[in-house]
């Protein structure tokens, strides 16, 4: 038996030394010594093998085309004006004091249909359709046994992610946080002179991105970051879309920020009191959230002090599955601050990276996402925006969105990401109402009513 341990425990240390010796200390320091490139380039060459032995078997068949939505509904793009106006080209013209139509009925009878069989908010909250199976999960809903060969390599992917990925990543991530809480606590902990303000500077933000760079690799994640020229500086806003909580780690690999959060308890709550003794992170109690006067101040002093690093928000409030951009909350673009936008698109064909909360728990989700097979995106740092004069928040928060969806490849919604788990807002249903009514009445008469 103490043979079994001494063998255990030998083990144990030469898989500590491979993983610090290959992967750790190259992390820290922010380079690679080519496994995660050659592991890369396996993997691509056999998902384009396993999608043309598919391809081949199903050659009869017709191929699922590939679409921001692969919706089951054609949505037609044009307004209410052109739709209706395309429904009354059959019609005589309008008598005098109204321009009202019974065939208006069926452009309303159409979209009520269409929302019921397939709305624009919640399928957004659902994972992306492949469009060819990457032998992670059945995508392809006719794919049963396309051969011997495909079945084996299916199965020997499951070996590899599960035996050898799955526990190599939970070390990773583990020796990521825990480098992350002992090491902003030592930074907090230095006398109050000039060499604390000094480490604010770098010696924290070197910490943080660090074990930033330590669990990206832990996802096996290959990132190509564009137009650096343009990443947000302190004393600003950076916004971006929001798929996961792996976002911040997609970011951070890259540079330090500052977080928005609310204060939570258990192992969260560990971190981020470890996190905000090295770096002004802003955390708000529960009751502090729900006064949007004392959170505005609170990040107005914090980018008007420009030795303080950029804040870091998304403003969707949520998150929705990487094929579109929801309504950003005006909270962030009150504050009069420069906004740097980034926009963030995952490939979907090596893991999911979007987060379905209402479906899965945080510890569910960093399971799956560390027996996927690789995380790769691209992120596009677009340059710095600031409000226009005349322009409110709302018009500014949606000038930034289309154009982080432009540069995404991403659908541009007007709808809030609530919607998730609330009704539609009576102000959406009255806007409908006002709009058609001014059509029928004219504004004037719209006007005189109120």
């Amino acid at each position: 038996m103490e043979d079994f341990w001494a063998g255990a425990l030998w083990t144990m240390k030469i898989w500590l030394y491979l993983i610090v010796g290959l992967i750790m200390i190259p992390a820290m320091f922010g380079f690679s010594l080519g496994i995660s490139e050659t592991y890369m380039t396996i993997l691509v060459k056999t998902l384009e093998w396993a999608t043309l032995k598919i391809q081949k078997a199903h050659a009869d068949e017709q191929t699922l085309k590939a679409s921001p939505s692969n919706g089951l509904i054609q949505r037609e793009d044009g307004s209410m004006e052109k739709e209706l106006e395309e429904l009354r080209r059959s019609r005589p013209k309008p008598l005098v004091g109204g321009d009202f139509s019974l065939s208006d009925c069926f452009y309303f009878s159409r979209r009520g249909i269409e929302s019921i069989i397939e709305d624009e908010v919640t399928q957004r909250f659902t994972s992306e359709e492949l469009v060819s199976w990457n032998l992670l999960t059945r995508t392809n809903n006719d794919f049963q046994y396309i051969s011997l060969r495909l079945t084996l390599v299916y199965g020997l992917g499951i070996f590899v992610r599960y035996c050898i990925l799955a526990p190599l990543r939970i070390t990773l991530a583990c020796i990521g946080l825990t480098w992350l809480v002992i090491g902003t606590s030592a930074v907090g902990i230095l006398p109050n002179c000039r060499l604390r303000f000094l480490t604010f500077s770098w010696l924290s933000e070197w910490v943080h991105v660090m074990c930033y760079r330590i669990c990206a690799r832990g996802l096996s994640a290959t990132i190509l970051y564009h137009n650096r020229e343009n990443k947000p500086k302190k004393g600003g806003i950076c916004v971006a879309n929001h798929t996961s909580p792996i976002d911040i780690v997609i970011l951070c690999n890259d540079g330090c920020y500052a977080m928005v959060g609310q204060v939570h308890g258990g192992l969260m709550g560990v971190l981020q009191r470890a996190m905000v003794r090295s770096c002004p992170h802003v955390w708000f109690e529960r009751a502090e959230m729900k006064d949007r006067h004392l959170v505005t101040k609170r990040l107005k002093d914090h980018v008007n002090d420009k030795t303080k690093l950029p804040i870091l928000i998304f403003p969707e409030g949520t998150c929705v599955n990487n094929t579109s951009v929801m309504m950003f909350k005006k909270g962030s673009f009150e504050i009069g601050a420069t906004i740097y936008p980034v926009a963030i698109k995952y490939d979907p064909k090596f893991g999911d990276a979007f987060w379905n909360s209402s479906k899965y728990s945080m510890v569910s989700y960093l399971l799956r996402m560390m027996t996927s097979w690789a995380l790769v995106c691209n992120v596009w740092y677009l340059p710095a925006m600031h409000q226009q004069e005349g322009e409110d928040a709302v018009q500014f928060a949606n000038r930034v969105k289309s154009a982080i969806a432009h540069q995404g490849g991403l659908l541009d919604l007007q709808w809030d990401g609530g919607l998730k788990r609330a009704k539609v807002k009576e102000s959406f249903k009255e806007q409908q109402q006002k709009q058609y009514s001014s059509m029928v009445v004219g504004e004037d008469s719209s006007s005189n009513s109120d």
